[in-house]
């Protein structure tokens, strides 16, 4: 049976619960986010597994981290995995629609099924779900909220955010 620990850590953000598995990162709530499981599968509170973690999360909110480097522990289908990992190509301060990262994925028509696991990405932020766009550039759905997505962009573009929209 595997270990399942979790810790909250503040952000810019409101509050992040990270979870991981075995000691490795596997998920990271925000507040009020679409598709949060139910507490309880978030295992016993132990900040112990999370502290390269929250290193890097800090470098990144303060402008200082443009690419992370920690292990994952991320369970879905081989094509959300595939979505996921193409997520990860996106640079820093850069936006791909759905239907880029479709046909990056080899499949231009699916767009939809993109979007779909996109949104079901358990590790948001390290795995950059943020940077993906609608057709034309125009902000379109984020399981954190849109206020959140934007503020995370201004970030990347090293513009300052309208404070706390949320």
């Amino acid at each position: 049976m595997p270990t399942v620990q979790h810790t909250v850590v503040d952000s810019p953000y409101e509050p992040l619960t990270l979870v991981a598995v075995d000691g490795v990162l596997s998920r990271i709530h925000m507040t009020g986010q679409r598709h949060r499981p139910p507490e309880e599968t978030f295992g016993e509170p132990d900040p112990r597994p999370f502290g390269e973690a929250i290193h890097q999360l800090d470098a990144y909110f303060a402008g200082e981290l443009t690419e992370f480097d920690l292990p994952l522990h991320l369970v879905g289908t081989p094509f959300q995995l595939r979505v996921w990992e193409e997520l990860c190509r996106i640079p820093y301060g850069e936006t791909r629609t759905y239907g880029e990262l479709a046909e990056a994925l080899g499949n231009p028509t699916a767009s939809r099924a993109v979007g779909l696991a996109n949104g079901k990405n358990p590790v948001s932020i390290v795995v950059p779900c943020h940077r993906v766009v609608g057709a034309g550039g125009s902000l379109t759905g984020y399981g954190g909220g849109l206020d959140r997505k934007q503020r995370l962009l201004a970030l990347e573009a090293g513009v300052q955010a309208p404070a706390a929209l949320f």
